[in-house]
């Protein structure tokens, strides 16, 4: 049998309101152009806050021009639904006015991977909103490397040898491929760094039973600043995680959520806040356009089919982190316009501090 592709395609092309979420309409809009495709094995769209998300299947392979060709197209449909309703940042992340064969570089966030199917495949889709591709360094560290959150590692011979992490430098735009457990230290010394170095797959060791040259995680690390040359709208990665048989257990996969760690971007891109996991139904951003949400939908893919997403974070033993998390969204709050609620200066996409600071350039002294 031939492998199957797992792809998500996502963009803001207009909120409502604000950026709260995606229309209903630019859904149904999306849900009519991927049921006329004969190219897809199956599909689910979504959103999480103001992104519209596809997730697909299909025997094409990573960077497929044909489905990249129907995202953005579906994208440029929703688009002209988002103008047409006047909602606001109508085509926001689309960067381009032709499509070139595949989207990267484009504005919309990918994140694909291409496998042979176990038995049973569990897939998890992580989606979020309001933040930057480094958010997703902290979970997919803990879910590949932390024997503290992942019990297999230390408990299941299939996990104890460990996993390949491919590690990107987005300023740089390099990559380096690092062993965990062996090159643990030097690992976290660049994730740490999550405004920088991003991780983009992880991988099995070579003596593991699965294939080592097919991906069990894949991170969205699209920079849109870095594309549009100006801010245009946080980041907002996506990410999918394969489980069981041989790697971290669902419950592993989704044990990290249950920290509401910091992350950045929230309002204008420009602050520190925790992550939210929450449920479809509360995957809209508001207090301050948040604070950043991330929405977990898992599924089991055979031949290419899945149903529909289980809504993983719907879940009461999550109410305590959203609790926690909504404390901590009004600590950082309370610091306003300081740091570290105030991403540092280097670091913020949405700004007036250069021009504040040209200004003033002539009253500063020399001491």
């Amino acid at each position: 049998m031939s492998k199957t592709t797992f792809s998500i395609i996502k963009a803001d092309v207009g909120g409502y309101p604000g950026h709260a979420r995606v229309h209903d309409e630019l859904m149904e809009v999306a849900e009519k152009k991927l049921s006329e495709s004969d190219v897809l094995i199956n599909y689910h769209v979504t959103h999480c806050g103001d992104d519209l998300e596809l997730l697909m299947t299909h025997r094409e392979g990573e960077d497929s021009e044909k489905i990249h060709s129907l995202a953005w197209d579906t994208f440029q449909e929703a688009t002209e639904k988002a103008k047409e309703l006047g909602l606001y940042g109508a085509g926001q992340d689309l960067l381009s006015d032709a499509f070139s064969g595949n989207v990267r570089g484009m504005g919309p966030g990918i994140a694909e991977m291409e496998f042979t199917e176990r038995k049973a495949e569990p897939v998890v889709a992580f989606l979020m909103d309001k933040t930057e591709p480094g958010a997703f360094n902290y979970p997919i560290f803990k879910i590949f490397a932390d024997p503290f959150n992942t019990a297999g590692l230390v408990i299941d011979p299939s996990l104890h040898p460990g996993f390949r992490f491919e590690i990107m430098d987005i300023k740089e735009n390099k990559k380096i491929m690092m062993n965990a457990p062996e090159e643990l230290y030097d690992i976290l010394a660049l994730l740490g760094a999550k405004g920088r170095f991003v991780i983009k797959r992880v991988y099995p060791k070579e003596n593991s039973k699965l294939p080592a040259d097919e991906p069990v995680a894949v991170v969205s690390t699209e920079k849109l600043y870095q594309v549009a040359g100006e801010y245009v709208g946080k980041d907002d990665p996506v990410a999918l995680v394969r489980a069981q048989s041989g790697l971290p257990a669902l419950g592993e996969v989704l044990e990290p959520f249950a920290h509401p760690y910091l992350v950045s971007g929230w309002m204008r891109g420009s602050h520190n806040g925790p992550i939210m996991p929450v449920s479809q139904g509360d995957a809209k951003c508001t207090r301050f356009d948040g604070p950043p949400r991330v929405l977990s939908l898992g599924t089991q893919v055979k031949n290419g089919e899945f149903d529909e997403p289980a809504d993983l974070f719907d879940d009461p033993a999550f109410d305590n982190v959203r609790e926690k998390s909504a404390d901590m969204a009004e600590y950082m709050r309370r610091h306003g316009p300081f740091e570290p609620h105030r991403l540092p200066m280097e670091e913020m996409e949405y700004t007036t501090l250069p021009e504040v600071m040209d200004e003033l350039e002539e009253r500063f002294e020399e001491l």
